[in-house]
């Protein structure tokens, strides 16, 4: 499946972007920070105002984006990759990490773009960390920027 961004040109050119990444599958959040530095150079993000916060797991992806939250940051990226395995641990993972992003969204008023690659088996997982704009770290980058884009446009 492409993903088809609306937006072509994007501006980013004055926002600070903050970026929580998991260590662990570091292969895979290794591919997906790739992708998402690449969007942001795409989109004009000038590398002074990226700041990337390493964090053990995904599990530990919330506190990350609440750290940076309070920092001023205009959006935040979480990136982080849960993989089935044989228990249905990475559902409670999932669904933790999801909640405690959107919280800390909800909280500070800024985007919090969800970059987790959440994948039954390692193929579907680095399908989706590639070199390519099926790269979930490129797609949450583009996110934030039109996103931030959006309110201006708006006025809010």
């Amino acid at each position: 499946m492409q993903i088809e961004y609306q937006k072509k040109d994007l501006d980013g050119s004055n926002h600070k972007i903050g970026i929580v990444k998991s260590r662990y599958n570091e292969d895979i959040t290794g591919g997906l920070l790739a992708g998402c530095f690449k969007a942001l150079e795409e989109c004009g993000v000038k590398k002074e105002n990226i700041e990337i916060l390493e964090v053990p797991g995904s599990f530990e992806l919330p506190i990350g984006a609440k750290r940076l939250a309070e920092k001023k940051y205009d959006a935040i990226i979480c990136l982080g990759a849960i993989i089935k395995g044989e228990t249905n641990h990475d559902e409670y993972i999932a669904n933790a990490v999801s909640r405690g992003i959107t919280e800390v969204a909800l909280k500070y008023n800024l985007p919090v773009l969800f970059g987790v690659i959440t994948a039954l088996n390692l193929e579907q997982a680095k399908a989706r960390s590639a070199d390519d704009r099926q790269n979930r770290g490129y797609a949450a980058a583009r996110g934030a920027i039109e996103l931030l884009e959006n309110f201006h446009e708006i006025g809010i």
